[in-house]
């Protein structure tokens, strides 16, 4: 019988076989930018502004990001960005309109790096401009202007929307209105008990054909970011979590529970806003969590490794919980024009 893979929409990363995938290209593209200066150390890196230059979404422009800090290349900047230097005591940042000269693109890199279809390129992007918007009310998505903000067709936005409801974040009314939120405590309670049930059952079907070279090599990751707190942060805690919420699960077989999985990620929106508004707090548990239940699919132990994941779960829930909380005074992000509050 053929595996049935948990479905991962990781599609601004996807490549054709033979080929380095995006966020690799950027990396690379951004290393040689940095060692040969044509990038000042000032500096300021942003997402929004490399994947315009790029072509492409911000998913890959931040996993290049979190890649090129982890090599110590670049350091933060309050908590938005990066400088182009290890050192950032040793610089006044300033922000500079970013050229392809700067990146040394030729006049083709746009189509080198990216040969998706354009409803591909744009997907990752709206789908965070509308996870952030969750938490801050009840929006509406203007097709029209969607499809304007972004250059394509009525077609293509239709398409992006398409995905995003098939993903449970957005909904269509009665008037064929795209609407986005509120997200309610409620409905993070419900997606965490449906995968408190699904999960460790998947786990436990998975565990047993996981390779234990990948398995050592996520356990790597974990105890990296416990030994050096200053790499974590949203984009490294993702990482992390698709680890083993998606990547650890992908051999099992149920479809109809790998969808229900698939569509149960509120949690993963809250607590990815509530690291990159409040940062990673200290000693966070999920690390240690994680690392438990790696060590269970290392020694075989694949109850147990289903038991400490449900565990993991219950705890996160409670976690997440306080964390929605803490996200509702803060004030409303500056949002992209194609969402309209209503309430």
């Amino acid at each position: 019988m053929e595996d049935v893979v948990l479905t991962i929409d990781d599609s601004s990363n996807s490549v054709q076989e033979g080929q380095a995938p995006r966020y690799a290209k950027i990396q690379e593209s951004l290393r040689d930018a940095i060692l040969s200066q044509r990038l000042p150390p000032s500096l300021v890196l942003l997402e929004g502004p490399l994947a315009r230059m790029y072509g492409t979404s911000r998913g890959p422009v931040r996993k290049a990001l979190e890649l090129l800090h982890q090599e110590g290349l670049i350091s933060r900047f309050e908590g938005r960005g990066f400088l182009a230097t290890p050192e950032p005591e040793t610089v006044t940042p300033e922000r500079q309109t970013l050229t392809p000269e700067m990146l040394g693109l030729a006049a083709d890199y746009k189509s080198q790096l990216d040969a998706r279809p354009i409803s591909d390129r744009i997907y990752a992007e709206v789908e965070e401009a509308v996870a952030t918007c969750l938490a801050f009310g009840h929006f509406r998505i203007v097709e029209t202007t969607l499809s304007e903000y972004y250059g394509v067709s009525r077609t293509v936005a239709r398409q992006v929307l398409g995905r995003l409801r098939n993903q449970r974040l957005v909904e269509k009314d009665n008037y064929s209105h795209w609407l986005a939120g509120p997200l309610t405590a409620q409905a993070v309670a419900e997606d965490f008990e449906i995968r408190a049930l699904l999960e460790p059952a998947a786990l436990r079907a998975s565990g047993p054909l996981l390779d234990k070279a990948e398995l050592e090599a996520m356990k790597v990751s974990t105890q990296r970011l416990i030994d050096h707190p200053e790499l974590q942060s949203a984009e490294s805690i993702t990482l992390l979590e698709q680890d083993l919420h998606q990547r650890c699960l992908r051999h099992y077989r149920n479809r109809k529970a790998c969808e229900m999985i698939a569509q149960s990620q509120l949690p993963v929106i809250v607590n990815r806003m509530f690291f990159q508004t409040v940062g990673v707090p200290p000693n966070e548990p999920l690390l240690r969590e994680h690392q438990l239940v790696l060590d269970h699919l290392l020694f075989g132990a694949f109850d147990a490794a289903a038991s400490s994941l449900q565990a993991h779960l219950q705890a996160a829930a409670e976690r997440t919980r306080r964390r929605l909380k803490v996200l509702s005074v803060f004030p409303e992000p500056d949002l992209p024009p194609y969402l309209l509050k209503i309430s």
